[in-house]
C-alpha cells in the first residue's frame, strides 16, 4: 500500500501520514533559514498534523497539497520546535492554494502555495530559498538533501532539525516499484546515495535541495520507510503555477 508522507501523523492514504528521517543528522541551528514547520487540524477527524516546508517569498510558503487543513500556521526560524526560541516566527495562514489540479487518489499535482497572514521579518534566521529555472532539471546520480523534524530511525520523534542527503534515481526505478503513478515530467525519483547506509526520507512538503536551489518537495513513498526510491515533486515543472499564484 502506498502512503503519503507527512511530519508526526500515521494515517493511511485517504488521510496525511508519517514522514520519515532516517540515519539522519541534526542539523547546524538555522543552517536552513528557509525552513517552515507547518501546522494544521485535519477537515474531517479535527486532529492536528504537521508538514515541512519552506520560505519562497516573504509572505508565501510552498509545500505539499496533502498538507492541507484548518487552522493552518507555519512557525519560521525553528531549530527546537518545542521550545519558544526568539528566532521563531509564528504566522497564521490566510489562504492555502493547493493546485487546482491535485489528486489525493493519484498522487499528482501534489503542490501548495500557504499565503501568510503577514510578511515574515528576513533575518539570519529566516529567508526565502530560489526557486529553479524552468528548464533546470536534476539529473540521475546527483546527490542533494531533504531536512524536517519527522520521526527518525527506531520511531524516535527528533525535536530539533534533522537533515540527511538522499541521491536522483533513474525514473524507471519509480516507475518499477509505483507503476502507473510515476510520472517523470512532473516528479523526481529519489533515493539513497551510493556511497551511504542511510535510507533516508524526509516530512511532507519539505524541500530537495540541490546547489542552494529547491528542486523538489517531499509527496509519498511506499508504505514501508525502508523501501526506496521515493517521490518528490518537481519544482521546475510548476513554475509558471507558482508564479501566476504569488501574483
Amino acid at each position: 500500500m502506498l502512503l503519503l508522507l507527512s511530519l508526526l501523523a500515521s494515517v493511511l492514504l485517504s488521510g496525511v501520514e508519517g514522514g520519515e528521517i532516517y540515519c539522519g543528522t541534526e542539523a547546524k541551528p538555522h543552517s536552513r533559514p528557509y525552513m517552515a514547520f507547518v501546522s494544521f487540524c485535519e477537515k474531517k477527524n479535527g486532529r492536528q498534523y504537521q508538514c515541512g516546508g519552506f520560505l519562497v517569498q516573504d509572505n508565501f510558503v510552498l509545500t505539499a497539497a496533502h498538507c492541507n487543513g484548518r487552522n493552518m500556521t507555519v512557525t519560521l526560524g525553528a531549530h527546537n520546535i518545542r521550545e519558544r526560541e526568539n528566532t521563531q516566527q509564528v504566522i497564521p495562514v490566510l489562504r492555502p492554494f493547493p493546485h487546482q489540479d491535485y489528486d489525493a487518489e493519484r498522487l499528482v499535482n501534489d503542490i501548495m502555495l500557504l499565503k501568510l497572514k503577514s510578511k515574515a521579518r528576513l533575518t539570519k534566521a529566516v529567508q526565502t530559498i530560489a526557486l529553479p529555472r524552468h528548464k533546470d532539471w536534476v539529473k540521475p546520480g546527483q546527490v542533494c538533501s531533504v531536512a524536517g523534524w519527522g520521526k527518525m530511525d527506531g520511531g524516535i520523534m527528533p525535536v530539533t532539525l534533522q537533515e540527511v542527503d538522499l541521491e536522483v534515481q533513474d525514473e524507471q526505478k519509480c516507475k518499477d516499484l509505483f507503476k502507473r503513478m510515476y510520472n517523470n515530467s512532473i516528479e523526481l525519483c529519489v533515493g539513497k546515495p551510493k556511497s551511504k547506509k542511510a535510507t533516508g526520507g524526509g516530512d511532507s512538503g519539505g524541500p530537495f535541495v540541490c546547489k542552494g536551489l529547491v528542486q523538489g518537495l517531499v509527496s509519498y513513498a511506499y508504505s514501508r520507510p525502508e523501501v526506496l526510491p521515493r517521490v518528490f515533486t518537481r519544482i521546475s515543472h510548476f513554475l509558471p503555477w507558482i508564479r501566476r499564484t504569488m501574483a
